[in-house]
């Protein structure tokens, strides 16, 4: 079980794997006043960042579950280095239709609701794993502006316009699934650069080592026309953000 070979490759340096920076993650883990014991589900769980640096700077327990091998593997380093891996767990698997065998206090998603086949399907998976009382993160692109084709919806890697909602009603669709959004913090254009911009060198170094591998020519192509793209559609039409819910 893993995923696809491509983001194994321009993601392979990535810590977070979304547009979030460092100081975003920080932001979002005082933001929610986590308490020291508190555990934390993290479905999609990449290289760990979030629940690491949580585990070290707010003392929680985590547990992540990632299809990656070698993002679960970085994970695991990652917990060693901050010296936190008796806090968290994270294991390699399929997390579509993962329960927690206990409740936890937060229960998230962070960029890969494709685990419950949309963001309505994601709340309700987690919802499964969250005591009474507790939180439902989940990340997820919004229109910063209404594309004006289905064109340049695709352009942002959206299959069409509908895929994602502009804010105002990204947020009021929460309410309508009866839930109260508690929280939120927005990537910005900075945070987007270090998540797209990062692949590209990424991309380059691995092209450089394995000219002739059978990978490189659609590695090459996407080297070559990924910053164009991203310019051109991500940057100026798509924004990202973590919310947080609670059950009314």
């Amino acid at each position: 079980m893993d995923i696809p070979k491509i983001f194994n490759i321009t993601e392979s340096a990535h810590r977070i794997h979304d547009p979030f920076t460092p100081e975003k993650l920080a932001t979002l883990g005082a933001a929610l006043r986590l308490e020291p014991g508190i555990h934390v589900l993290d479905l999609g769980s990449g290289s760990g960042e979030m629940l690491c640096t949580w585990a070290r700077d707010y003392g929680i327990i985590g547990t992540g579950i990632d299809m990656s091998q070698l993002f679960s593997d970085q994970a695991k380093r990652r917990a060693e280095e901050l010296s936190v891996a008796g806090q968290v767990e994270f294991i390699h698997g399929d997390a579509a239709g993962y329960v927690a065998a206990e409740k936890v206090g937060v229960a998230a998603c962070l960029g890969a609701t494709w685990i419950g086949r949309g963001v309505v399907g994601t709340i309700e998976l987690l919802a499964k794993s969250l005591r009474t009382g507790g939180i439902i993160l989940i990340g997820e692109p919004y229109w910063l502006q209404l594309p004006p084709t289905e064109d340049v919806a695709k352009g942002c890697h959206a299959g069409s316009i509908s895929d994602f909602l502009m804010l105002p009603e990204l947020l009021a669709s929460f309410g309508k699934l009866n839930y109260d959004v508690v929280e939120m913090v927005l990537a910005d254009q900075n945070g987007w650069d270090r998540y797209e911009a990062a692949k590209w060198l990424t991309m380059r170094r691995w092209l450089e080592a394995n000219p002739d591998d059978d990978f490189a020519k659609e590695v090459r192509a996407k080297l070559t026309s990924e910053p164009c793209r991203y310019a051109a559609y991500t940057r100026e039409y798509l924004g990202w953000g973590v919310f947080a819910l609670m059950a009314r």
